[in-house]
């Protein structure tokens, strides 16, 4: 028996956890309590790591279709068969790549998915980005010149929060690295700071917080303009230090001009008085910050939504400052000139429809048009890494078909679930407790600056393949080097030039190619430390809290933040035009759970136990109205598909909203996920629609969809 100290791999919340290990399996998981960051918080997913680790539904080794049967092969035998059907593909262009979320939950897929990408080299590459956070990567790019520049919350030194769309009591953070935030905001309020949240649903975080402001699904980037339009009105506006490092901001005025509080209060259902005293409690906090997620990105305006959250940050004089909106600097990174090419898109566009590409890749709801639509360059082979599109893309019934019509497809994937059951080949990645483990994403959005690495727990079965190898075969294979070539030496070239890059004139150290790699990038990042620094230090290391990084955060061509980018300006007459067009029907949103990450976790019987969490929450008075009673099961329709759902009726959601959660529908044949499907709930993506994109970021609108709800 032995202690082991690692980071949860669970979510973006990064927790230090303290893992009891007997032989091969984890026996018991603590949160650590010396953990520099996270200081022994531990949520339900954390503590269910060991039965994660341990799920009998794991895949051990690889799978390959033979008569439409899975049949368990060796590794050698799977990449020479993925070498050989990739002969049968010599335009690239008809192979696409999805990249879901579980690859930035890992230190292989966030050092070696971009190599991946490169050696693949098509034009139809897909993440799970743009049905998640898309419109805030646009956004930054356009205003700081770096798409991964997302200022994030100082909740430990502000007093006052607005958080629109988010429930980080129930996700601890989302594009905001923040273990413990319902310990952080109560300790906001203990020291006489408040919190409002805007969100049509009274979620975990809305109970907790001073107000809580309901709002019509969709419209908070009205409600956002409209405090703009306040900040000037009422003569606020206050840019404090940021007055050098900003183009000129009055012009904004005209642009929100006709967003008044009047003008927008009967399309979002929040009053004007309210609109206005948010404006004024903004303005009036000394260190204050706002906060929007999934609900102001998942809609028809995300990337102006967005761009109102900053400016709103900018306008207060918040942005950059201790307390308000900061950027992290996280030790994998290095500091920059301060100015740059900037950011553009739509340096390439989709066959069929003719969508933009948005850092490299295609609105995820194109992927079924792009695998149905006959002619040159139809996509007919799909790698699919990490992902679930399956369950997660709009219209999911057609994605489905689409899928099931492919001539060849791959996934990287631990189960044969609703997406891997289409593929012909699945190359298992290692449990979390076989991989050595780095947060290259999260650090990027963290609340303080800290750095953290972990070796595996327990060591890789002999015969299994871990997940760098994966990615690097899969290089091999796509650059033309094929299934048996010497993995050493193509990472000590990739190495070297990146030394050669970095200017480095020491040899990185560590035990394999990923720590030889993160440990280049630590020594030569913002702090000079090196992996031994990490390994020394397993409850990692405080970096202390974040410092104004302006003017070297930026990459525009000016040097300063653009506070009016001609995309998103452009888009505000559409904006204005949807304000002005009445919405009366009822809407769809979804919701997250404390014990739910995307479609991850349902196969773990502690996560899934107790009441039903897959459910249709309706409001007590449009339950009366419709003829539904609690625990009953609605019919519920929209453009694309119909379900039936059972019903919880609650004072939680907001009259003329119905809520699902994300991830579930666990009942399509051919899957192993014993537990999953004894839980299978509905896919609510039965429901969304794949037509409905914010343009200016290809971002699905999963919030909002217009439905009809009437008993089953």
């Amino acid at each position: 028996m032995k202690t082991v100290f690692t980071t949860c791999p669970l979510c973006e919340a990064t927790c230090g956890l303290e893992l009891t290990v007997e032989g091969d399996r984890i026996t018991r998981v603590r949160g650590d309590r010396e953990d520099e960051f996270s200081k022994g918080f531990l949520c339900p997913k954390g503590a269910s790591l060991g039965a994660l680790d341990a799920d009998p539904d794991r895949l051990t080794a690889p799978l390959v279709k033979r008569d439409g049967e899975f049949r368990e092969v060796t590794w050698e035998e799977a990449f020479a068969y993925i070498d050989e059907r990739l002969k049968d593909f010599p335009d690239r262009d008809t192979v696409a790549l999805y990249l879901g979320n579980p690859v930035v939950h890992s230190l292989a897929g966030g050092l070696y998915a971009g190599p991946l990408r490169k050696a693949l080299g098509s034009r139809n590459v897909f993440t799970a980005s743009t049905v998640d956070q898309m419109p805030k990567h646009v956004q930054v790019g356009l205003m700081f010149g770096g798409v991964f520049s997302i200022p994030v919350p100082d909740i430990d030194r502000t007093d006052f929060v607005l958080v629109l769309g988010a429930d980080p009591f129930s996700s601890n953070g989302s594009l905001w690295t923040v273990p413990d935030a319902p310990g952080r905001f109560r300790a906001l309020q203990k020291r006489g700071g408040r919190f409002v949240v805007v969100d049509p649903r009274r979620s975990r975080t809305a109970q907790a917080a001073d107000q809580h402001v309901v709002i019509r699904p969709g419209t908070d980037v009205f409600l956002l303009l409209a405090l703009v339009h306040e900040l000037f009105a009422q003569d606020l506006v206050d840019l404090r230090d940021l007055a050098g490092h900003v183009t000129d901001h009055t012009v904004i005025r005209a642009h929100v001009e006709p967003f008044s509080p009047d003008a927008v209060a009967g399309r979002t259902g929040v009053a004007a008085e309210t609109i206005r005293a948010l404006a004024r409690e903004l303005a009036g906090a000394d260190r204050a910050v706002v906060y929007g997620r999934i609900g102001t990105t998942t809609v028809e305006f995300g990337t102006v939504a967005s761009w109102a959250v900053d400016v709103l940050n900018v306008l207060t004089g918040n942005l950059d400052r201790p307390g308000g909106a900061m950027w992290p600097l996280p030790a994998h990174s290095g500091r920059g000139p301060g100015r740059g090419k900037g950011f553009t898109t739509g340096r390439w566009h989709s066959r069929v429809k003719g969508h933009p590409e948005v850092m490299g890749e295609f609105p995820a709801v194109t992927l079924a048009d792009e695998i149905e639509t006959p002619g040159e360059g139809r996509v007919r082979a799909l790698f699919t890494i990490g992902g679930n599109p399956a369950l997660s893309l709009p219209n999911s019934a057609r994605v489905n078909d689409a899928l099931s019509s492919l001539d060849f497809m791959v996934s990287v994937d631990p189960y044969l679930n609703e997406t891997t059951r289409h593929a012909d080949v699945i190359l298992p990645t290692p449990p979390p407790s076989r991989r050595d483990h780095y947060d290259i994403a999260f650090l990027n959005n963290s609340t303080r600056n800290v750095a953290k690495y972990s070796r595996a727990a327990i060591p890789l079965e002999e015969g299994r393949v871990d997940e760098t190898d994966i990615f690097f075969r899969l290089a091999t294979i796509f650059s033309g080097l094929g299934p048996v070539a010497d993995l050493d030496a193509v990472a000590a070239f990739q190495l070297a030039e990146l030394k050669k890059k970095a200017g480095a004139d020491f040899e990185p150290e560590g035990e394999t190619r990923e720590e030889r790699l993160l440990d280049l990038k630590l020594r030569t990042g913002a702090y000079g430390i090196s992996l031994r620094h990490l390994l020394d230090n397993p409850h990692g290391i405080d970096l202390g809290p974040l410092t104004p990084r302006l003017p070297e955060i930026l990459r525009t061509p000016s040097g300063k933040v653009e506070l009016t980018p001609k995309p998103i300006v452009d888009d505000l007459p559409r904006v204005l035009a949807a304000l002005r067009t009445p919405e009366t029907e009822m809407v769809l949103v979804g919701r997250r759970h404390l014990r739910s990450n995307n479609s991850w976790m349902h196969n773990v019987p502690a996560l899934v136990k107790g009441k039903p969490l897959c459910t249709l929450l309706v409001n007590p008075a449009d339950a009366v109205r419709i003829g539904l009673a609690d625990g009953a099961t609605a019919q519920v329709t929209s453009r694309v598909g119909e379900v039936e759902v059972l019903v919880e009726v609650t004072a939680d959601i907001a009259p003329g909203v119905v809520s699902m959660p994300h991830g579930w529908g666990h009942d399509q044949p051919g899957t192993r996920l014993t537990v999953a499907r004894e839980h299978a709930g509905v896919n609510v993506n039965l429901l969304t629609d794949d037509l409905r994109i914010d343009p200016l970021s290809g971002t699905a609108v999963l919030n909002g969809t217009r439905v009809r709800v009437v008993p089953a």
